[in-house]
C-alpha cells in the first residue's frame, strides 16, 4: 500500500492541470488494475480492465515482432549474399532489422498516443487504451522501408477519421490499423505495391540495385569488425539473380510455377520471404492466435469460418481455373500473404466484428470468401484481406441486427405457440 499511496499523492488536480491530470491517469492505469473486474466480455461499460486484455493481444504479438526484426536483416543480407543461410551474419541481420523497425514503431505510436492524449485532455477524460493493440499491430503491416512521414500521416488519419470522429476507442466502425494501411494503399500505392518495397535499404542508381544505409546503420560498423562478420557498406552491388518478389506478386503474374521456381512450400510457411514485417511467418502467427483463443479475446469462430470461406471460394476459383493465379492449388493460396495474420488479429477485433454467436460465423464467413475473390481476381493488387475485412467492418452491425431480430423472432412464436 505504501508505493499506490505514495503515487496518489503525485495526483495532479485535474481542473488546474487537465493535460498533466490526463498524463498521470494514463500511467496510473497503466501501473494498477481496478479493484473490481469483469471477467468475460470486452464492451461492458463498467469497472473492467481493458488495458490489460489490450496488453494480452501486444504479448500474442511479440513472436512476430522478433521474427520480423530478424527476417528484415536477413532479406536485405540475402539481397547481397544468394547463398546466405538463414542464421549466417545473425547479429547484423538483427541490428538492421532493429535499426528498421524501432523509428517505424517510435513513429506509430507517437503520432497515435500523441493524438488520443490531446483528444482526451480536451474531453476531460481518462487516456483511452486502444490504440495499444493498433499502435503494435501497424509496424507490422507496413513494408520495412515505409517512408516516416507517410507513416505518421496514415495513423493521423486512421485515429482522427476512424476513430476520434466517431467517439474514440469502442465507437469506431473500421479497424484502425487497417485504415492506416488502407490510407497508403490508396494515397501512396508505389510504396506498398510492386517488389522493391518488401526488401529495405536498397535504392536504384542508373537502373542497377545498390545498397542504402544511414548513419544509425554505419555506426555499428566498428562492433561488426570486430566480430568478424558483414558490415553495412554503402553502395555495395545487389546480386544479379535478386528479384524481391513476393510470393503473391509471382503467382499473379506466372501461377504456382512461377513461385516455387523462387521459394520453396518450407521457406514461405516459416516465413523467411519477403512481406510486411509481421505477417510472413505462419506458424509464429497461429501461436499468436492460439494464446488469443486460450484466453478468450479471439473469436475462434470468426476464424475458422474465414478459413473455410477462404477455402471454399479457393476451391471454386481452382474449379474455373480461366488464369494462372486461379489455378494455384487452393492450400497454397495460405502459405502466400497474410491471411493468417489478418484472420488472428484483425478480423477477430472484439470492436469492428460481430458480436452475436451466429454473426461471427457469417461474418468470418464473409471475409474468407471475399478476401480470396479480391487476391486471385483483383488486378492491381494482388492480396485481398485488408479490403474484405473493412469491407465487412461496414456490414456487422447489419448482420447482428438480422440475428437479433431472427432470435426474437423464433421466441415470440414460441410464446404464441404456448
Amino acid at each position: 500500500m505504501g508505493l499506490i499511496d505514495f503515487v496518489k499523492k503525485l495526483e495532479p488536480d485535474k481542473k488546474k492541470s487537465p493535460k498533466l491530470h490526463t498524463v498521470y491517469d494514463g500511467f496510473f492505469t497503466f501501473l494498477y488494475a481496478p479493484n473490481s473486474v469483469t471477467k468475460e466480455g470486452v464492451h461492458i461499460r463498467d469497472g473492467m480492465d481493458l488495458k490489460r486484455t489490450m496488453f494480452m493481444v501486444v504479448i500474442a504479438l511479440q513472436l512476430c515482432y522478433l521474427f520480423g526484426t530478424y527476417n528484415i536483416g536477413h532479406q536485405h543480407f540475402a539481397a547481397l549474399y544468394p547463398d546466405l543461410g538463414l542464421f549466417s551474419g545473425f547479429v547484423p541481420k538483427l541490428i538492421y532489422g532493429l535499426v528498421q523497425l524501432l523509428p517505424i514503431f517510435v513513429v506509430a505510436n507517437l503520432v497515435g498516443l500523441g493524438i488520443e492524449f490531446l483528444y482526451a485532455a480536451k474531453k476531460g477524460h481518462p487516456i483511452e487504451e486502444g490504440f495499444l493493440v493498433s499502435g503494435a499491430l501497424i509496424p507490422l503491416i507496413m513494408p520495412p522501408d515505409v517512408p516516416l512521414w507517410m507513416l505518421a500521416m496514415s495513423v493521423a488519419f486512421a485515429v482522427i477519421i476512424g476513430k476520434e470522429a466517431f467517439g474514440g476507442t469502442g465507437m469506431n466502425i473500421f479497424n484502425i490499423a487497417l485504415l492506416s494501411r488502407v490510407f497508403i494503399f490508396f494515397a501512396y500505392p508505389g510504396e506498398i505495391s510492386g517488389d522493391a518495397v518488401w526488401v529495405s535499404g536498397i535504392t536504384e542508381i542508373e537502373k542497377s540495385l545498390f545498397t542504402d544505409y544511414s548513419w544509425m546503420h554505419t555506426m555499428f560498423n566498428p562492433l561488426l569488425e570486430w566480430m568478424g562478420t558483414y558490415s553495412f557498406v554503402e553502395g555495395r552491388p545487389i546480386v544479379d539473380s535478386f528479384t524481391g518478389a513476393t510470393p503473391l506478386g509471382l503467382a499473379a503474374k506466372g501461377g504456382w510455377d512461377a513461385v516455387t521456381e523462387v521459394y520453396s512450400t518450407t521457406a514461405m510457411w516459416w516465413g523467411t520471404i519477403p512481406g510486411s514485417i509481421g505477417e510472413t511467418s505462419k506458424p509464429l502467427i497461429l501461436a499468436g492466435a492460439a494464446l488469443l483463443v486460450f484466453i478468450g479475446i479471439g473469436s475462434w469462430r470468426i476464424m475458422l469460418s474465414m478459413f473455410v470461406g477462404a477455402m471454399l471460394t479457393g476451391m471454386a476459383l481452382n474449379a474455373w481455373g480461366a488464369t494462372p493465379f486461379m489455378e494455384v492449388p487452393w492450400l497454397y493460396q495460405f502459405y502466400m500473404g497474410s491471411f493468417f495474420f489478418a484472420m488472428a488479429f484483425m478480423a477477430t477485433d472484439p470492436v469492428t466484428a460481430t458480436a452475436t454467436t451466429k454473426g461471427k460465423w457469417i461474418y468470418g464467413f464473409f471475409i474468407g470468401s471475399v478476401g480470396m475473390i479480391i487476391r486471385v481476381l483483383n488486378p492491381a493488387y494482388p492480396e485481398g484481406w485488408m479490403l474484405a475485412i473493412l469491407f465487412m467492418n461496414t456490414f456487422a452491425p447489419l448482420i447482428d441486427h438480422f440475428v437479433l431480430e431472427s432470435n426474437i423472432s423464433k421466441r415470440l412464436k414460441r410464446t404464441t405457440s404456448e
